[in-house]
């Protein structure tokens, strides 16, 4: 994984990259308030395949809050993030609950230095990708890491959580 090639903004997620000694590249993009899906907008300014940019949603199961990072070309599905968090059943968070878990905004939620650290599932899909970006705290700000890293840092585990399409748990 290469190094950043310039100091990080200063987020949590760099923050806390920073300190677990985690190699990223940090990529920022001019966030356009209009654009109608924040992961598409980021792979498309970065020049990125969307396949490897990844949308950390919040959801609630059985009444917990857990995190599912998939990829922003799909879906979170949310039947499949119950099963992989030992529940019966999910709804997406709404979205005042989910910043006040994290401390970020919705559009620039970031799956690693969250106020609060969650449940959280990454997309099997990320295991095959030799990096993936997420948010890094804000719009407009993306962080490139290895998939293993992402784990590590977020004490995610592997889970086939995405569905194609795009719908309403984006």
């Amino acid at each position: 994984m290469s190094r950043q090639h310039r100091p990080a903004p200063a987020t949590p997620a760099t923050t806390a990259l920073t300190r677990l000694k985690v190699s990223f590249t940090v990529h920022t993009y001019t966030h356009d308030p209009a654009a109608p899906s924040y992961g598409l907008e980021a792979a498309q300014a970065l020049g990125v395949d969307p396949a490897r940019v990844f949308k950390t949603l919040l959801a609630e199961v059985d009444g917990a809050l857990v995190v599912g990072i998939v990829p922003v070309t799909t879906s979170l599905d949310l039947k499949a993030l119950a099963a992989a968090a030992g529940g019966k059943r999910a709804r997406m968070a709404e979205p005042a609950l989910a910043e006040r878990a994290t401390g970020y905004v919705v559009g620039g939620i970031s799956p690693v230095g969250a106020r609060r650290r969650l449940p959280t599932f990454l997309d099997s899909s990320a295991a095959v990708l030799g990096s993936v970006l997420v948010s890094g705290g804000r719009r407009g700000l993306d962080l490139e890491l290895a998939p293993a890293d992402l784990l590590a840092a977020t004490g995610a585990r592997l889970a086939p959580i995405a569905r194609a399409g795009d719908g309403p748990a984006d």
